[in-house]
């Protein structure tokens, strides 16, 4: 039975339901962040992993990185299979997983910290897509997708922020004029360690998920004028994922490369902005909201530029326009270092306008880019899957492209390396993307329908 909530948005105005799509989903995704982005305010500095080569916090990161990486591979089956009914109540079950994993990583020893954050990771790599299918397939769905996408590039640094506040006993300030509870609280949060703050920072967020996630729950199902326009979204199963693969299979190769150094790109930037900063004299003491004005910067950016590709109502022209918002992306890459080098901006701007360059091209994928491929040859099934295998391969390369830095490259700075890597990024992206976008824009529709007619003859329930 539908709640008071959905009859109300079935009826709503485009607008309103548009806001409340957003908001919800925003929410949701903005909150899963605080389970797995705060361990990134900790330096540990000067601590190697079991006196190897290997710094201690790359170790961490990697290990939250190979968790996530699985979780992609097994979220390919899962959130392509998973049912409406039980979407709400599996968002839940992983995010009270991953915030129990935190709990270990606070009770572990440092150098165990690595299990208890590769569990952490585990399921986490499963809420995108299923936050994803409550938006596809709609009339909407750019404006959607762009604002559930907003969720992460601004989530990851005022978690971040957050986590460093919690670490600086701010939190326990902020409690302590809390009433009744204030003052307890607040005594417990005057010395947290590095591996306490992680839990901290993510209990402090765990009624708003629940909250959010009940919210996104209430949106009803595309309707019939969504399918006409945008084609039906259903559940695929593994010969529907096999017949995708085998057409679109040089088109996805292109994709997924690119993908790959873009993720690992991404997560470099990301896991290690604070020590980039400090590289760039920026230090925290004198910053200590720097990462959130960058990431916020980047966010209405990318929401702008996504959001305009929802005034291009032709499915194939949005995909290629998809592809040059994410091909200039890529070109601002280089054109900022090279600015950078020149002198022309500063460090600020230089890390401001990577981050909008790599968001730009790194959004797309997982939203606009594949709702519009469907649309376009009208393929029978979910963006999602498409989302998942080009993620799980993106995340093996980022984990590829950590180890590499610190054992072959260690002699050079991450600063320097992270220059180096948006010169290379720029490069490869660039000609990827071109040559899918080709591709692309050759696909007929009536290729892309095969599946329906295949859907069409299987026998009823």
């Amino acid at each position: 039975m539908k709640s008071p909530v959905t009859r109300f948005l079935e009826r709503a105005p485009t607008p309103v339901f548009v806001i409340y799509t957003i908001i919800a989903a925003f929410m949701t995704y903005f909150c899963m962040y605080a389970f797995r982005k705060p361990f990134a305010a900790a330096k540990f500095e000067g601590a190697m992993f079991f006196d190897s080569t290997l710094e201690l916090k790359t170790a961490i990161v990697i290990s939250q990185i190979i968790g996530y990486t699985v979780s992609k591979y097994i979220g390919i089956k899962v959130c392509s299979e998973v049912k409406p009914g039980s979407r709400a109540v599996t968002l839940l079950g992983l995010i009270i997983w991953a915030e129990l994993a935190l709990v270990l990583y606070g009770i572990l020893p440092n150098n165990y910290k690595v299990i208890a954050i590769f569990l952490n990771g585990l399921p986490l790599g499963m809420v995108w897509g299923l936050v994803v299918w409550y938006l596809e397939g709609r009339r909407t769905s750019e404006l959607l997708l762009a604002g559930l996408s907003c969720s992460y590039i601004v989530s990851s640094g005022v978690v971040k922020d957050l986590g460093r506040a919690v670490l600086a006993g701010d939190a326990a300030v902020w409690w302590s004029h809390v009433p009744l509870v204030g003052d307890a609280v607040g005594h417990a949060l005057r010395s947290v360690s590095d591996g306490w703050m992680p839990a901290i920072t993510g209990l402090h967020f765990l009624p708003l998920f629940a909250l959010a996630v009940w919210a996104l729950n209430q949106i009803p199902r595309p309707t019939q004028a969504d399918v006409a326009a945008r084609g039906e979204r259903e559940p695929m199963t593994g010969a529907d994922r096999m017949l995708f693969l085998r057409q679109f299979f040089l088109g996805m190769a292109m994709l997924t490369l690119s993908y790959g150094f873009l993720t690992a790109y991404r997560d470099f930037r990301d896991n290690y902005q604070v020590e980039l900063f400090d590289g760039l004299g920026y230090p925290y003491a004198q910053n200590r909201t720097i990462i959130t004005q960058t990431e916020t910067m980047v966010m209405f950016g990318v929401m702008g530029a996504l959001a305009l590709l929802n005034l291009i109502k032709d499915n194939r022209r949005g995909l290629i326009g998809a592809f040059a918002v994410m091909t200039i992306g890529v070109g601002l890459l280089g054109v900022s270092t090279l600015m950078f080098d020149a002198g022309l901006i500063n460090g600020f701007w230089w890390i401001t306008l990577t981050g909008l360059g790599s968001y730009l091209a790194y959004v797309p994928y997982g939203s606009v880019l594949f709702e519009r491929l469907l649309a376009s040859t009208r393929f029978v099934g979910t963006a999602v899957f498409a989302i998942y295998v080009s993620d799980a391969l993106g995340y093996t390369g980022s984990v590829g492209v950590q180890l590499y830095r610190d054992l072959a490259r260690s002699d050079v700075s991450r600063l320097g390396f992270f220059k180096g890597f948006t010169y290379f990024m720029c490069a490869l992206g660039t000609v990827c993307l071109i040559s899918s976008a080709i591709y692309f824009s050759r696909r007929r529709e009536s290729e892309g329908s095969q599946n329906s007619d295949l859907r069409s003859q299987k026998p009823g329930p």
